[in-house]
């Protein structure tokens, strides 16, 4: 892995929720340190409803990570562009977060720890 990433357990159970509704609740979080950046709390997949994630074109290329791609979060009010990543093959030194979802930090999203 590279050395500046650094994945493990999130200890707890963790949430996340956007325009009142819950997306998800999982005691099976991984949390993803890079460097300097804030951790980022990776969520299975399993754990999280889909029928609020809708597929996206986008996509966008980490060199330590792989190619990621993009799901928006549809709620009762909008639709929160790309704000869901996931590295559906990610490369071997972070295999560990294959199958997990990562949540922007945004007004309208909320991810914690309960």
């Amino acid at each position: 892995m590279a050395s500046h990433i650094k994945i493990n357990r999130a200890s707890g159970t963790w949430t996340v929720r956007a325009g009142g509704a819950v997306l998800g609740e999982t005691t099976e979080a991984l949390e993803l340190t890079e460097g300097d950046y804030p951790p980022v709390i990776y969520f299975p997949r399993g754990d999280i409803a889909m029928a609020f994630l809708d597929a996206s074109d986008e996509t966008s290329h980490c060199p330590h990570k792989g190619d990621a791609s993009y799901y928006s979060v549809v709620t009762k009010s909008r639709t929160l562009k790309n704000a869901v990543w996931s590295y559906e093959n990610p490369h071997e030194a972070v295999a560990g977060i294959k199958g997990y979802l990562a949540f922007y930090n945004m007004d309208e999203i909320a991810v914690e720890q309960i």
